[in-house]
């Protein structure tokens, strides 16, 4: 292996490392919110649906009541999935750009400084994802009434 092809797997590395930093951050910010909605909401959905079995009703009527228990965790699960699509969406596009920078300064510079510029561009990118998780998980929170 030439010094080149060294340099470049010890950077592909430490950027994959990088990257996961935003997974491994994202799943401990967001796991109390996960956690609201599949135990809080999810009990709740399960003691409303139980008041809805009452022989009075008529089979419709029963499924009408267990449907408008679903709501509240179908919009938050649905708020949730919608945020970090989002989110990751944004992430993706910026990697993307880091990547079509990567393509260009190939062109232009040594192979070395190509992959250096592409480890800051990465490093840059998921920093500043990881800085938005925060407020991002706030506003979550508000929207699905959880205290902070």
């Amino acid at each position: 292996m030439d010094p080149t092809e060294e340099v470049e797997k010890k950077v592909r590395e430490r950027i994959r490392h990088k990257v996961n930093q935003v997974s491994s951050v994202s799943q401990s910010l967001l796991s109390p919110l996960q956690d609201h909605i599949n135990f809080t909401l999810q009990k709740a959905y399960f003691k409303c649906a139980y008041e809805c079995f009452d022989r009075t009703r008529t089979h419709a009527e029963i499924s009408q009541c267990a449907e408008t228990c679903s709501v509240p965790i179908t919009n938050a699960q649905n708020h949730f999935d919608n945020e970090m699509s989002v989110f990751q969406e944004r992430l993706n596009r910026s990697l993307v750009a880091c990547q079509d920078k990567f393509e260009a300064a190939k062109l232009q510079k040594t192979r070395n400084e190509a992959v250096v510029g592409l480890e800051q561009c990465v490093n840059q990118t998921v920093d500043d994802a990881v800085k938005t998780l925060p407020s991002l998980v706030s506003k979550m929170k508000k929207a699905l009434s959880i205290p902070d």
